[in-house]
């Protein structure tokens, strides 16, 4: 009866926070009809014929109406020692007694949705609102309309203009190419053709999630636009949810579907239409616009999405943002350029826990996982090599370059500095490639790198001056100092041609750095002017942007000739993005109107490599060029010169006397004392006003928002304003975070949710991502084992070390505990040391 009584419980509150209404209030009519008024006999389901056994009579447990007040939901609540499966059978009669489609199941920690139309109950971390099932009611998929849909290389082109094949320049051979470049038509080349009827082929085959790996510079988007197309088309999805992984892509993806689909469907950005994204078919929105806060929850139902696009999945749907992913119950697509097999020729017995590879590795296999793909076969695979055989793509000349210094740093043994320490004595110390630029740091170094860069790099094959190019920094402050030295040698080398424009730092901290990117890959050329090589062709005076990581995920510019890398990287996913920056192909025109225009062809670009990280992901990589960079020698780090170490630390000991004069204790009420309350409204009126923090706000780039924040308003005097100050201005039982306070600041979020309310949404997401579904026992022990795990030290550490007769004396957990999680004891400790900040709970 406790069990039961718990079940109903949280039943009652998964309801209230969707929304519906058990009694009725100013916001309408109760909604809910529980059990004791929804009587179901034998008698009803005799219009059904002899498809069910014999029943007894009986009672719905929950009925949720819809804004008609007619039968929408069955409900039916189990005790949380059931399975809420059990009653799967049950729930169908009382549906179908009741003329109602859809059915929850419930036991109050796992929860089922199912739409008796379309086949079998699927998890579902929170309970869907009215509205939302409502619309679902007009959704009516069919796999085999969605197979045998025909889509044909113009299949886009088609929505773009519907009378392209009437129009009178179509048919002339010498006007068709104007006709195609004026409307900016799109056909889909037949790899992207193929795409779609792998995809139709597996969705005949019953499946409801696809993979598509393919290389970076295939045209990703275009093949997602046809899905969408597709989908909607065919009445397979109503709406759809279109997920990228950086703000710039957003951006892009707007953009492209908009003109794409526009005349057919509406696309917009979520962040833009806040309140009225429902109206739309398509949804474009960042990954972590959505998981900030877990905001998804509050804005989002479970069935609100019938398609679900996860563009780079490897990278948007890694960790927390993987809950998100599984959140909605819609068919699922993701898009990735890493391939499975890319460390096949690593051993993943020979990595460490600590090795990003290791971890990239097992994000990769879920990856694969997660879409139904876990024989490592996806849905469709088209390869770099496979665009560079059918001429779509091309390969790059990749350039090894080394110095003394990062040949040492690159080592096992690493670099061996001698280094000034305070007591005045010299102590040595040693380094590694992952240290350059963070805790070593060497100038003449970086000078090398600029100058190589320079002395090799692809020219333009129009101007012969340097051809654009990427390089890509460890950190915003090596980008603006690699930045100066590449303007200061440009000025030495052609003065007077660049001004000081030559390099732009592109990185989060520049005003307007998003707009550079985008100016910078502009068929206009026109980042800071145009320079002046060369009469009637457009070359923009920027010819190099560097950065840290704004430009890697996506990010097209097609003429880019060069791609530097002054830094070591970790991430395979990393690693294959930013070398397909340059694979995509160009044609570098000039044409002043009085003769035949020069076309030269962009056949190669180059990647310099700066830090081995060719060999380090393809092992022992067989360099196309390999540069003998001047020699640095250097065994003791002389004041002032190129090394320098950070000191670790800035403490200052005052040893003098100072004794307490005066305690006074006093008691604060519930609602916590005026100056506190009144902090937030002073710190919420100063952070709003400013410009700074509240265009990083509407760009929705939170993580540049709190660090102006925290730079600009902690600890200022007229404020003494700190996140400590804060919790407990707020009451809160938690450590806050700057994001969440510019949430709420700035009215995106209503309230800071309480510790409890963090860890249910660490439960749900855990569940899921978690592939095999727990039963109802294994389910009420992993939401209290998780609690217990993550806020308790003690708990943890007595897992670790697998000494569980400490469990003895414990009162969160003990070894009955342990059993009854089966085989989820080392699935949630992994789960929470790769997702959950722990600090979050302090």
């Amino acid at each position: 009866m406790q069990k039961e009584a718990s079940a109903r419980i949280k039943i009652n509150k998964l309801l209230e926070l969707a929304g519906w209404r058990l009694i009725g209030d100013d916001h309408g009519p109760a909604n809910v009809v529980l059990e004791n008024h929804v009587k179901m006999t034998k008698s009803s389901l005799d219009a059904y014929g002899d498809d069910f056994e014999k029943t007894v009579d009986g009672f719905v447990d929950f009925l949720l109406l819809d804004s008609h007040t007619f039968p929408l939901v069955v409900l039916e609540a189990k005790s949380e020692d059931k399975d809420p499966l059990v009653g799967k059978e049950q729930a169908r009669k009382y549906a179908l007694s009741e003329h109602a489609r859809f059915v929850i199941l419930s036991n109050g920690n796992l929860h089922y949705f199912w739409d008796l139309e379309q086949g079998n109950p699927t998890v579902i971390t929170r309970f869907p609102r009215q509205e939302s099932v409502g619309e679902r009611t007009s959704y009516k998929p069919n796999a085999d309309g969605l197979a045998g849909e025909q889509v044909g290389a113009d299949y886009i082109a088609v929505t773009e203009y519907p009378d392209y094949l009437r129009d009178p320049r179509w048919t002339d051979p010498k006007l068709k190419g104007d006709l195609i470049k004026e409307r900016e038509l799109m056909f889909l080349r037949p790899y992207q053709s193929q795409a779609i009827a792998a995809l139709q082929a597996s969705a005949r085959r019953g499946n409801n999630r696809f993979l598509f790996e393919m290389a970076t510079g295939t045209g990703k988007t275009l093949t997602c636009a046809a899905v969408i197309k597709l989908f909607l088309r065919t009445v397979n999805a109503t709406r759809v949810l279109f997920l990228v992984d950086r703000l710039e892509l957003e951006e892009q993806a707007k953009a492209h579907l908009i003109k794409w689909l526009c005349t057919d469907y509406k696309c917009v950005v979520y962040k833009e239409h806040r309140d009225n994204w429902n109206s739309a078919e398509v949804v474009v929105s960042t990954v972590q616009s959505l998981t900030s806060d877990e905001k998804y929850r509050q804005i989002f139902s479970p069935t609100d999405f019938d398609l679900v696009i996860s563009d780079e999945a490897h990278r948007s749907i890694n960790g927390n943002a993987r809950a998100l992913f599984e959140y909605f119950i819609g068919s699922k697509l993701g898009l990735t350029a890493t391939p499975r097999d890319y460390l096949k020729n690593i051993d993943p017995n020979q990595l460490s826990k600590d090795d990003p590879r290791a971890w990239e590795r097992r994000q990769l296999l879920d990856t694969y996982r997660t879409f139904g793909c876990g024989t490592g076969e996806p849905t469709f695979r088209y390869s770099l090599l496979d665009g560079v055989r059918d001429g779509y793509l091309i390969n790059p000349i990749v350039v090894d370059a080394r110095t003394e210094i990062t040949t040492q740093l690159l080592s096992d043994e690493g670099y061996a500095a001698m280094v000034p320490k305070d007591d005045g004595d010299d102590m040595e110390e040693t380094f590694y490639q992952k240290d350059f630029e963070k805790r070593f740091f060497s100038e003449r170094t970086n000078r090398v790198f600029c100058e190589a860069f320079l002395d090799n790099a692809l020219t333009d094959p129009i101007t012969g001056e340097i051809g654009k190019s990427v390089v890509f920094c460890v950190s915003q402050k090596h980008a603006s100092k690699i930045t100066q030295i590449l303007n200061l040698l440009a000025e030495e080398r052609w003065p007077g041609k660049y001004a000081s424009d030559f390099a732009v730092q592109v990185t989060s901290s520049v005003p307007g750095s998003q707009q550079f990117a985008m100016s910078f890959a502009d068929r206009k050329n026109n980042l800071n002017g145009q320079t002046n090589w060369c009469d009637g062709y457009e070359s923009s005076k920027t010819r190099v942007c560097v950065t840290v990581g704004m430009m890697t995920t996506g990010y097209d510019c097609q003429d880019l000739l060069n791609l530097c890398l002054m830094r070591p990287i970790f991430s395979p996913t990393d690693f294959i993005q930013i070398k397909g920056r340059g694979t995509r192909p160009w044609k570098f025109t000039l044409s002043d109107g009085s003769r035949t225009p020069v076309v030269r062809t962009k056949e190669r670009f180059k990647l310099f490599d700066f830090f081995a990280n060719c060999e380090y992901f393809e092992q022992k990589y067989n360099y196309d060029e390999i540069l003998k960079l001047p020699r640095i020698s250097m065994s003791k780090a002389p004041p002032g010169e190129s090394v320098f170490v950070e000191s670790s630390t800035s403490d200052v000991t005052v040893s003098i006397p100072d004794p307490l004069k005066q305690l006074t204790q006093t008691p604060v009420g519930l609602k916590g004392m005026k100056i506190d309350w009144k902090l937030f409204e002073r710190a919420r009126d100063s952070i709003r006003a400013d410009a700074e923090i509240e265009r990083a706000m509407g760009d929705d780039r939170l993580d540049l928002a709190a660090t102006l924040a925290r730079d600009h308003f902690e600890n200022r005097p007229e404020l003494y304003l700190t996140l400590d100050r804060l919790k407990e201005a707020t009451n809160l039982d938690r450590r806050l975070t700057w994001r969440e306070v510019l949430e709420r600041m700035f009215g995106r979020i209503d309230h800071f949710r309480t510790k409890d309310e963090l860890l249910d949404d660490e439960y749900a997401n855990f569940i899921a991502v978690t592939p095999d579904k727990p039963n109802a026992l294994q389910a009420a022990a992993i939401r209290n084992f998780m609690k217990a795990y993550i806020t308790d030290p003690e708990i943890r550490s007595v897992i670790e070390s697998k000494e569980y007769g400490r469990l003895v004396t414990n009162p969160k957990v003990n070894m009955k505990d342990l059993e009854d999680l089966n085989g989820y004891l080392a699935a949630i400790p992994e789960y929470v040391k790769d997702y959950v900040a722990l600090n979050t709970y302090m």
